[in-house]
């Protein structure tokens, strides 16, 4: 008897046909020449009548924006991109990484991280919301570029406008007044943009992983990593020309931006941006989006008020306990009423959730399945451009990541008894390296693995399962990334505070991770404090509260610490005196 032939192998004889494209330009370009009238955008004007962005239309901003930044000197320079997701974000992105560099940024950020971003990236120039970019003037000194051009998404020419402290008319600009000078110039001959020869294969996108100086780490992709994705994800979960996906997560995130944005754009598909976390049900509704994109959290979220709301409005006879699902014990006609009441409730054309960030819950996924909505999930990660394994149309299992995309191999790196260890990844999608980092990338990728600092296994089939992480990297319920050295360096700058350790808690019953802050003081500078005396435990205490509440200030909110516990003790160190993250460091009781 033949052995029988694993998943893996069987999937690749599923793939959906694709049209390879190497980089932005030339996917615009296809797209824009297929589906010309086609609609790429849905936007919501300022009095909330949803207007339609063509093909056509959306190729045209790029080229008039692209014309008017290397009107301004811009050709191969670094451009940054911040803001809300929005047309304008979207249009400045495919610009600024076909005339330069893009680099995109978290508009939750600090401003002194965002400006740190900016210099480290020797950015020229930086497109985003007003309210993100007024800042950043504001503290114009801390940049190194003093010529620096700031290019507002909103209208110059708002109640706000004269807050902007206008250094120079030539580098305070405004998005549409851009988009009207490319246009003129293109149409007088000006054919700069699409002269642009990209080399696929050369640094088009930097991003940033972390916030402060010492840990920032930025990612080099270049548009093969990022085009390779597209195709790959296409090639695994069909896009249908007449998808619309809502745009929820954040798109300065390789995540969102690849799949939310480029693979509906390289498909034929449409764009809607969700207003606001506040704002996803009214979206839903005015919207109808076919395709979301989520994180666990927005996924349980929409879960649990699907169960509440059965079990308000089902007859009392099928009703179960709080948070009990009654579904599975309904009878097959109202069943039939539910899926249809669930369905409308989440726009009428709601087909498919896309999860990723974090691991899902199999249980969830396999009551939305009874719904008949279709949940896929996926692991990925930016330096991979980013998806490494998905779910895919054909094979799928609820507990695990799923199999291996397109023209992307990983295996276990060292595994265990268990056949658990480093999940490592070669394909096109890997990263060219971290930014004038040559000695952490030499470290990350060895003989083209990249080694992702993920624990997990693999089983006959071909299926991925993240079992934990060999990285310090903390990662929260809704899928955000903190980097424990990042509020580390925060904590120390305190002349209060000698050492500190950052780590993830979970506490009874709550699945949600919450960061604690082992902090050992500066016991001689508390005691100058105290003018000479020797302080109080509560004293102490207090102080280094303060320091919390100081450093909390400075972060967005999912990276703030909620507990501290103060040692009496330095920690356990390493040869090279660096705070051990495993053994009795780790050993705490966070009631704190």
């Amino acid at each position: 008897m033949k052995d029988e032939i694993p998943v893996y192998e069987k999937q690749k004889k599923k793939y959906h046909k694709t049209e390879e494209v190497t980089n932005f330009k030339q996917m615009i370009y296809r797209s824009a020449d297929i589906y010309r009238a086609r609609i790429a955008f849905k936007e919501k004007d300022k009095d909330g009548s949803i207007k339609e962005i063509t093909y056509e239309k959306f190729k045209n901003d790029i080229v008039a924006l692209g014309t008017s930044l290397i009107s301004r000197g811009l050709l191969n320079k670094r451009i940054a991109v911040i803001g809300k997701n929005s047309y304008e974000w979207c249009v400045a992105y495919l610009a600024a990484s076909i005339v330069g560099v893009v680099v995109p940024i978290d508009k939750e950020l600090h401003t002194e991280d965002v400006i740190n971003f900016m210099n480290v990236a020797e950015a020229s120039c930086i497109l985003g919301d007003y309210k993100n970019l007024l800042p950043i003037v504001e503290n114009i000194d801390q940049l190194k570029n003093t010529e620096t051009i700031f290019v507002y998404f909103d209208v110059l020419a708002n109640e706000n406008a004269e807050e902007v402290p206008v250094l120079d008319e030539e580098r305070h600009l405004d998005f549409n007044d851009l988009l009207k000078h490319g246009k003129e110039l293109y149409e007088n001959g000006d054919k700069s943009f699409d002269k642009i020869e990209v080399d696929p294969d050369e640094m088009r996108i930097l991003l940033f992983t972390s916030g402060t100086t010492g840990s920032a780490k930025g990612v080099c992709l270049s548009q093969r990593n990022v085009c390779s994705n597209i195709i790959s994800t296409y090639g695994i979960v069909k896009v249908r020309r007449s998808d619309l996906f809502l745009s929820i997560l954040p798109l300065h995130h390789t995540y969102e931006c690849t799949l939310g944005f480029l693979l509906p754009i390289y498909s034929g598909a449409s764009v809607a941006h969700c207003e606001g976390l506040r704002y996803i049900a009214q979206n839903i509704a005015e919207f109808h989006p076919s395709v979301i994109l989520c994180v666990p959290l927005l996924l349980e979220n929409v879960h649990k008020n699907i169960i509440k709301s059965m079990n308000k409005t089902l007859p009392e006879k099928y009703r179960k306990a709080s948070g009990e699902n009654p579904f599975p014990n309904l009878p097959f006609f109202i069943k039939k009423i539910v899926r249809s009441k669930v369905k409308n409730t989440l726009g009428g054309r709601l087909r498919v959730f896309i999860v990723g960030a974090a691991a899902a819950n199999p249980n969830i996924i396999a009551d939305f399945r009874d719904l008949k909505l279709d949940t896929i999930q996926g692991y990925g990660l930016t330096e991979c451009s980013p998806l490494v394994a998905g779910n895919t149309d054909y094979f799928r299992k609820d507990n695990a990541c799923g199999l291996p995309i397109p023209n992307v191999t990983y295996k276990i790196d060292k595994p265990n008894e268990e056949g658990i260890g480093e999940i490592i990844v070669k394909g096109p999608n890997v990263m060219l390296g971290y930014y004038n980092d040559e000695k952490k990338t030499k470290e990350s990728i060895v003989d083209g693995w990249f080694h992702t600092g993920d624990l997990g296994k693999i089983d006959k089939d071909g299926y991925l399962y993240i079992t934990g992480r060999c990285k310090s990297v903390i990662v929260t319920k809704n899928g955000k990334n903190i980097y424990p050295e990042e509020v580390e360096s925060y904590l120390n700058d305190s002349p209060l505070v000698s050492e500190s350790l950052v780590m993830g808690i979970h506490k009874e019953n709550d699945d949600e991770t919450y960061i604690n802050a082992q902090i050992y003081p500066n016991f001689e500078a508390l005691k100058e404090r105290f003018k000479g005396s020797i302080p109080t435990k509560e004293e102490i205490r207090k102080a280094i509260s303060d320091v919390v509440a100081s450093v909390n200030k400075r972060m967005p909110n999912y990276k703030h610490i909620k507990s501290f516990i103060i040692r009496d003790k330095e920690f356990d160190k390493t040869t090279t005196q660096k705070v051990k993250r495993y053994g009795d460091n780790m050993n705490i009781n966070p009631q704190k």
